[in-house]
């Protein structure tokens, strides 16, 4: 298609609240218009098959909607509503998830009791991330459809299974992919209950035949995560994403493809040295695009499929690299010669590119937020190599505050990568900014630590077992090095990170050796023991911990490497930050951490989001968030 439809959020501070709206770009004028204007959020927007009309959710209903913006149409009035729609290849078919009841809830039990408000769970995982277990689950739902009409009852694609599609809870449409016949859907699913499912990854793909109503699973015997599945051009082939061990939530993501017809299978990227985030097909077949982390970055690359026959070929896959550059690519699609992405970086908020797929010319398409950022100063961001105490050189993001001279001394910050696993790219957050940082006035440090992504499956898996061994030496290695620049104020340097950068925070209270005046722990895992005991996911705890705490010999995990046994060391300042709905590291962490820094009569306080999670998310809350932690880091550096 000549144009390419995408959301644009805004966060309003009056309402607290967050809205989406669809807007259209064509791509080869690059004039871009606002679609929609409705309350709340517009999302899920896709071309129908005869390119006449976009289809998109609001209010968790389907409607469609002329390109030029006309003719907007409510499609669905399903009870409850849906979510995670798609267009069969000819049209004459939706697809949408929806939850089904399945289990009967404490009111069910005793209808006599209308007030009583309890939960009765007799296994896990009863909770996930930030919701509790609601008796639901989220299953996939085909409806016949013509001209903007749904037709008939819906069919129940994992009727009676007490099982979720997409993957929960962060799941969405790239669970799903039709057949090009239109004939049959593939999905993922986990089906697993109970304990087995807290404590593995095992998720499959499963082909649901609308021709006999039979369900294959296609990936059955491949023991990780495999989800993203996607059908080539041809309807011959289809490509997936795939990690080999189950129970290890950040293994490598390799794409797999494989030969509809006769079942056999290939590793696309078995000699390719990162794991791959998302991908797209080429609209001739012969390429699969994707974006991967690589050194610090995250970036768009090619695999080329050689023909007839890419999976029985014994030549190597060809893979290529055609971005490069201090950004991240979040996504691409082919459009005529050229990809399309949405592009950021430390210093740019979210934009769309257009990007030559043979040369790698980029091109910006929106500029959504130029006008915020033209009287905005930049920070500047340095690449720095620092040698690790292994002897290794480890990729160190230096940002720079607005008019930064070499000649004044800076308060400088340590910041701490969450995951573990995962990228410390170049994002762009309106939490954790790093210009913003830079803005008030600090220096800040971000090392890629052993664990993070994009330096190959070594340096990732390293940290498993070894949460505080040599990724604390990483941090300790990082700050000393750039501490030694005479424009950092080695009296006022801090430390802040999230989740496993929270951790981290507690861990390095204990060991810093008087380097740091001030911490922030933000979500931190302090007591390995009690975290075990609370935490949901005990498949990431399992791998990253070395297991369960009672086991002999105990894992180093809750013995040399857990916060809570180097309390007695503590006598810095901290501020502890956490969200009541956190159930992946449960507010006690918080609480015990804060509880043990009055107790010392160390100088603390405790910020507690009772309705957020593991991320603040709500305009105000945001806000204060950022408020309260500059305040902290203000009041001991500055």
């Amino acid at each position: 298609n000549s144009k390419i439809v995408f959301p644009v959020t805004t966060y309003s501070l009056e309402t607290n609240g967050v809205a989406t709206d669809l807007y259209i770009t064509d791509i080869a004028s690059g004039e871009t218009k606002q679609l929609t204007s409705l309350e709340g959020h517009e999302n899920n927007a896709q071309w129908r098959a005869d390119g006449l009309k976009i289809g998109f959710l609001s209010n968790d209903q389907l409607f469609e909607i002329n390109p030029d913006g006309s003719d907007l149409k409510q499609v669905t009035k399903v009870e409850g509503g849906i979510g995670n729609f798609l267009y069969s290849p000819f049209g004459n078919y939706i697809s949408y998830t929806q939850d089904v009841k399945m289990e009967k809830t404490t009111a069910d039990i005793y209808p006599d009791l209308p007030m009583a408000n309890a939960k009765i769970i007799d296994g896990l995982m009863y909770r996930h991330w930030s919701s509790w277990t609601d008796e639901s689950y989220s299953h996939l739902f085909l409806m016949k459809y013509k001209n903007g009409v749904v037709e008939g009852n819906p069919i129940d694609v994992l009727k009676n299974e007490k099982f979720d599609s997409p993957l929960m809870p962060f799941g969405g449409i790239e669970a799903f992919s039709w057949s090009k016949d239109g004939n049959s859907i593939v999905y993922a699913s986990k089906k697993l209950t109970g304990t087995k499912d807290a404590i593995s990854t095992n998720s499959d793909l499963y082909l649901f035949s609308l021709n006999d109503g039979t369900t294959k699973n296609i990936t059955d015997g491949m023991m990780g995560y495999d989800n993203n599945p996607a059908y080539d051009p041809s309807g011959k082939f289809m490509a997936w994403l795939s990690m080999e061990k189950d129970g290890y939530e950040s293994d490598k993501n390799n794409i797999y493809l494989m030969d509809l017809a006769t079942g056999k299978k290939r590793n696309m990227t078995i000699n390719f040295s990162e794991t791959v985030e998302s991908f797209s097909w080429s609209k001739d077949g012969s390429k699969i695009y994707f974006v991967c982390p690589k050194d610090a970055t995250e970036q768009i690359f090619y695999v080329s499929l050689i023909k007839p026959d890419p999976i029985l070929n014994k030549a190597n896959p060809k893979i290529r690299q055609i971005t490069n550059g201090l950004h991240d690519y979040l996504n691409c699609a082919e459009a005529g010669a050229n990809l399309i992405g949405a592009r950021q970086s430390m210093l740019q908020p979210t934009e769309l590119f257009k990007v030559n797929a043979e040369t790698g010319v980029e091109t910006k398409m929106t500029n959504f937020n130029d006008e915020i950022l033209k009287n905005v100063s930049s920070a500047s961001v340095e690449k720095r190599m620092v040698a690790t105490t292994d002897g290794k050189q480890m990729l160190t993001w230096v940002i720079y505050p607005p008019g930064f001279d070499k000649t004044k001394k800076y308060p400088t910050i340590l910041y701490c990568q969450g995951g573990p696993q995962g990228a410390l790219s170049q994002f762009f957050s309106y939490r954790w900014n790093f210009q913003l940082m830079a803005a008030n006035g600090y220096i800040v440090v971000a090392p890629n630590r052993r664990g993070v992504t994009g330096f190959g499956k070594e340096w990732t898996d390293k940290i498993a077992g070894d949460w505080g061994g040599q990724a604390i030496k990483d941090y300790l290695s990082a700050i000393d090095n750039v501490s030694a620049e005479p424009y950092v104020d080695k009296n006022k340097l801090g430390c802040v990170g999230a989740s496993y950068g929270g951790y981290s925070a507690y861990m390095l209270a204990g060991v810093h050796n008087k380097r740091f005046k001030t911490f922030i722990a933000h979500c931190g895992l302090f007591n390995m023991q009690s975290w075990y005991g609370t935490t949901e996911e005990l498949f990431f705890a399992n791998h990253d911990l070395g297991g369960d705490y009672w086991q002999k010999p105990t894992p180093k995990s809750y013995t040399d490497f857990n916060p809570i046994n180097f309390v007695d060391k503590w006598d810095t300042p901290m501020l502890v930050i956490h969200g009541g709905k956190d159930f992946r590291v449960p507010e006690s962490e918080g609480m015990q951490a804060f509880q043990a820094l009055q107790l010392k009569n160390i100088p603390s306080k405790y910020l507690y989001f009772p309705e957020e999670s593991h991320w603040v998310t709500k305009p105000q809350n945001s806000v204060l968030w950022q408020r309260e932690f500059f305040g902290w880091l203000d009041k001991w550096l500055k």
